[in-house]
């Protein structure tokens, strides 16, 4: 029992950059303002996608989903983060831990699902228009967002277990700013190749093949773009799609470089670097991308202000 009790930890130690105090206030800065402007503009397309009719369409039914995975991702790390920085002791309990590896492994993978659904939304749009509205009826968008929100949640019951499953002979600190899978791996005190492996296997299946989806929906995609007569029809497909290609490859991009690079002491820091990326920048980003691409969003924020101004009168 006392063997039991010193594998598992009460509290771990998050260092971060701990090593870098003179890191802290702008880092602080930085993680506050992103996490503000991520509440704000997520908040922000889920009223707008809710509140004006015109919006009520699939692909803004999924971009509400995006935006309220991205809510809920960054509010499972950058609080408890925040006030780390600011703390002597930077410690979350072994509970907040284990809250936090499974909340945020559960909607990173929901997101790797969801972005390959909304590029097949787009890939229906423009290469089947006539057909989109019987294809993408609102019972198969419920069911393709539901089954992105599933498998997400599944997966971080398996990867979770696995990983709060390895022995830590007392090990508690953790070299990061938030608890991942891949930082507490490394503090077990027995061979982890094994969960490497299954990590590895697991990474593949929710990042390279819904990647690999949505690079060929977009190559038939530019295939049919190209053959709009309407330069006006034209620019508003590649505007549509744009964003939604911004937003995959700032986090495919960085999630990939995370979770299947070999493990390497060297690149140590680069990869804090990388998961603060797509944990915090990314959700801060989507809603400025999609709406300063996007008139349908602009428009839909006009129409809500003036309502108000209305209401004010």
């Amino acid at each position: 029992m006392n063997k039991v009790n010193e594998s598992v930890p009460r509290e771990f130690i998050l260092l971060g950059f701990s090593d870098r105090p003179w890191l802290e206030l702008p880092l602080f800065v930085v993680f506050l303002v992103s996490y503000i402007l991520t509440i704000f503009g997520n908040l922000a397309i889920i009223l707008l996608s809710r509140l004006d009719s015109k919006l009520h369409t699939p692909m803004y039914f999924f971009l509400t989903n995006l935006s309220l995975l991205d809510l809920c991702y960054t509010t499972s790390t950058v609080p408890q983060m925040l006030v780390n920085i600011c703390s002597i002791r930077k410690v979350i309990s072994y509970g907040g831990c284990v809250a936090q590896l499974f909340i945020f492994l559960a909607l990173g993978s929901t997101e790797c699902l969801l972005l390959a659904v909304m590029s097949f939304d787009r890939f229906v749009a423009i290469c089947r228009p006539l057909h989109y509205s019987v294809i993408m009826h609102q019972r198969l968008c419920l069911q393709l967002a539901a089954a992105s929100w599933i498998s997400g949640f599944s997966n971080s019951v398996l990867q979770s277990s696995l990983t709060l499953q390895m022995p830590l002979c007392g090990h508690k600190e953790v070299d990061h700013f938030f608890c991942e899978v891949p930082a507490l791996l490394k503090l077990s005190c027995v061979d982890t190749t094994a969960n490497e492996a299954e990590l590895f296997f697991i990474s593949v299946l929710f990042l390279l093949i819904p990647l690999t989806l949505i690079l060929i929906s977009y190559g038939f995609i530019a295939q049919a773009v190209l053959r709009i007569q309407s330069a006006e029809g034209r620019r508003k497909a590649f505007g549509t799609c744009g964003s939604h290609l911004i937003v995959v490859s700032l986090f495919y991009g960085t999630a990939i470089y995370m979770y299947l690079q070999p493990p390497s002491p060297a690149s140590k820091d680069r990869g804090k670097m990388v998961s603060l990326f797509y944990g915090i920048i990314t959700p801060m980003l989507n809603p400025l991308i999609y709406t300063l691409r996007n008139k349908d969003v602009k428009g839909a924020f006009k129409r809500l202000l003036a309502r108000v101004l209305l209401i004010k009168k």
